[in-house]
């Protein structure tokens, strides 16, 4: 595992890029990155609407693209960098994948299961997940407002 600044913040910024490209893609700007080793295995970022997917979340594309890249659901030895707390979906994911460490950006005060409106992580026994939270919050939420205000001017 990172735990490393320097390493966390680089691999952040690659989430955020991630989110970027959802952004452009008139998705909800969360992007994640999946790290083994110190090195990115897999990215991923919203595709809810272009899949007509519910489950086409940034963590999940991700989760789906480091199980390919390993050929093993069992991603214990992995790091999730994303740009937005995971939802009660995501976190359960998270937790069934065995990721080892959770970085992610800014809180989703309506949505989030990991320290928001929902806790999963606190009792977990078998697996715990190291959490960091806040890594770039300021750059995360901002994406997202943009976003959101071009969503409602344009209806």
């Amino acid at each position: 595992m990172t735990m490393d600044r320097s390493k966390d913040e680089e691999f952040m910024k690659v989430a955020l890029e991630e989110a970027s490209l959802a952004f452009l893609e008139g998705e909800v700007p969360v992007g994640a990155v999946i790290v083994k080793d110190g090195i990115i295995i897999a990215r991923g970022y919203n595709h809810k609407e272009s899949k007509k997917d519910v489950t086409s979340h940034a963590e999940i594309e991700a989760i789906k693209a480091a199980e390919k890249s390993l050929n093993n659901w069992d991603l214990s030895s992995c790091e999730l960098f994303v740009t937005l707390e995971p939802c009660l979906m995501c976190g359960g994911a998270i937790i069934q994948s065995r990721i080892s460490r959770l970085v992610y950006g800014c809180d989703d005060v309506e949505e989030g299961a990991i320290s928001s409106s929902f806790h999963i992580f606190d009792d977990l026994k078998r697996h715990p997940i190291l959490i960091k939270r806040g890594l770039f919050s300021l750059e995360s939420s901002e994406l997202l407002k943009k976003f959101f205000q071009i969503q409602r001017k344009e209806k």
